[in-house]
């Protein structure tokens, strides 16, 4: 009898979820990551200085789905957490999501609700069908808006031009016209109390669940005697890049503690759409609501190059990825799951949600 039933490459939330629904139904999960921690991207630690932080840039949980919020309260308590973003423009820093205050801020105006959603009608380029995410950003704000606020962000984020991004990438993206400064607008929205990896402690404590960190799965993969594997990592690279590699965007962070600085700035994170190389500051303090007398920050600068980190979409993308899921279907001892195995830019309520999906049809009977 094989040792493990299943063999889970990947400690993240697709393969952490999928490792806990299968011990809870008896099934013997050896869990490997190539890193030396559990919890994937949302892995966070204490700095120097005992600050919570999030090595990897900020992760904000968010979900419109009870489902998901409750099987993961199961391994966490939650502290009530409204992420709020601002950018830079023009010596500014203005609400982004746009809102009717920044456009009022903006423009020195002072639009009603009503007189906002005016304004947009009057500077949008109407675009159809939308394509691009420049089509989206354009349909929706106009030019002015659209270079000031999303054009040069885009080039930096991702390496593009917004007519070379699919059209899903703006869209996750709303413009409001009342003066609501969320960034995110779903019904839950919160952080583990303790921490991320805490919480991926408690959810990989248990006693059919074996954790093996700093292991290549290359290395392993031919003395594996598990019944079924389960990937979240790069599909491409399960596969030695037969076909070519998909595209992928890291990312470089620089930590920085400020011990002398009890607040960096006003909200969670500012964007900088146009001035400097990095896209993005975060302090943390704002995440996890800690008090101390000096503060953590998070500088990110996106690259060509490094850990793979978003997938890119765009049409010729995609293109080779079905080709890539072509190879997965042919495979029923293996399933994909995650950000990369799936090469899709989802969010963490949707990995688990994937996770949990693909857990379950994997302890369905088989016809």
């Amino acid at each position: 009898m094989p040792k493990f039933d299943y063999l889970i490459v990947g400690a993240g939330f697709a393969g952490s979820v999928c490792a806990r629904v299968l011990a809870d139904a008896g099934k013997r999960v050896r869990l490997i990551d190539q890193r030396p921690h559990i919890g994937g991207n949302a892995h966070d630690t204490r700095d120097a200085q005992g600050l919570l932080i999030h090595p990897y840039g900020p992760h904000i949980f968010h979900t419109n789905s009870k489902a998901v919020l409750a099987w993961l309260s199961r391994f966490t308590e939650w502290r009530f957490y409204e992420h709020r973003v601002l950018a830079q423009m023009e010596q500014q820093l203005l609400p982004i999501p746009i809102n009717r205050t920044t456009i009022n801020r903006l423009y020195g105006l002072s639009l009603s609700g009503d007189e906002v959603q005016a304004y947009l009608d009057s500077v949008r380029e109407p675009r159809e069908p939308l394509q691009t995410s420049e089509d989206v950003v354009l349909n929706s704000v106009g030019r002015d808006l659209c270079d000031k606020f999303f054009r040069g962000y885009t080039r930096k984020q991702w390496g593009l031009d917004l007519a070379e991004l699919s059209a899903g990438v703006a869209a996750r993206i709303p413009t409001r016209c009342d003066d609501d400064d969320r960034y995110f607008s779903d019904t839950y929205q919160l952080m583990p109390a303790q921490g991320y990896t805490a919480m991926f402690e408690r959810m990989l404590d248990h006693p059919l669940i074996s954790i093996e960190l700093a292991t290549d799965f290359r290395r392993i993969k031919a003395d594996s005697d598990a019944q079924h594997l389960i990937y979240t990592g790069p599909i491409d690279a399960y596969f030695d890049h037969c076909y070519g590699r998909l595209p992928y965007r890291s990312l470089r962070f620089d930590h920085q503690h400020l011990p002398d600085v009890a607040q960096f700035q006003a909200v969670g994170t500012v964007n900088y759409p146009n001035d400097h190389d990095y896209t993005r500051i975060t302090e943390f303090k704002h995440l996890t609501g800690q008090r101390a007398a000096g503060t953590s920050i998070v500088r990110e600068y996106p690259q060509a190059e490094g850990d793979p980190f978003y997938p890119i979409p765009r049409p010729e993308n995609e293109t080779l990825y079905k080709r890539y899921q072509a190879l997965a279907d042919s495979l029923p001892k293996v399933s994909f799951v995650g950000r990369l195995a799936q090469y899709r830019y989802y969010n963490m309520d949707q990995i688990v949600a994937a996770a949990l999906k693909t857990a379950n049809q994997l302890l369905e009977p088989q016809a």
